[in-house]
C-alpha cells in the first residue's frame, strides 16, 4: 500500500507563502490526489485535488489563492499557498483516493498522510 509524507508546515503570518509537499511510496496512488484540511473543533474540509491527467479542481475558499500540482517523476504533490489567512490555519493532510468528488477531495478508499500544520497568524 501506497505511504504518503506531508512536509512543508509551519507558522507565517497573514499574507504570506508555504509550499506543502506530499511524497509517495511503496505502491501507486490512486486516481484522485487530494489536500484536506482539519481546524480544531471543526470539520474536516477538501482544500483541493487533482486528477490523474492533471485537472484540477479547488474549494471556493482558496481559489486563486492556492495551486495544487505534482511531479509524477518525483511521485510528489504539491500545494503552493499564497495569501494566506489566518483562517487557513489547519493540519493538512495529503490523500489518494479513486474518486475525485467536486468537494476537491477524494473519495473511496482513500489514503491520508500524517499531516502537517499550517499556522498563519494576523
Amino acid at each position: 500500500q501506497v505511504q504518503l509524507v506531508e512536509s512543508g508546515g509551519g507558522s507565517v503570518q497573514a499574507g504570506g507563502s508555504l509550499r506543502l509537499s506530499c511524497a509517495a511510496s511503496g505502491g501507486y496512488t490512486y486516481y484522485c490526489m487530494s489536500w484536506v484540511r482539519q481546524a480544531p473543533g471543526k470539520e474536516r474540509e477538501g482544500v483541493a485535488a487533482i486528477s490523474r491527467n492533471g485537472i484540477p479542481t479547488y474549494a471556493d475558499s482558496v481559489k486563486g489563492r492556492f495551486t495544487i500540482s505534482k511531479d509524477n517523476a518525483k511521485n510528489t504533490l504539491y500545494l503552493q499557498m499564497n495569501s494566506l489567512k489566518p483562517e487557513d490555519t489547519a493540519m493538512y493532510y495529503c490523500t489518494t483516493g479513486p474518486f475525485l468528488n467536486r468537494g476537491a477531495y477524494c473519495n473511496g478508499n482513500v489514503i491520508r498522510g500524517q499531516g502537517t500544520q499550517v499556522t498563519v497568524s494576523e
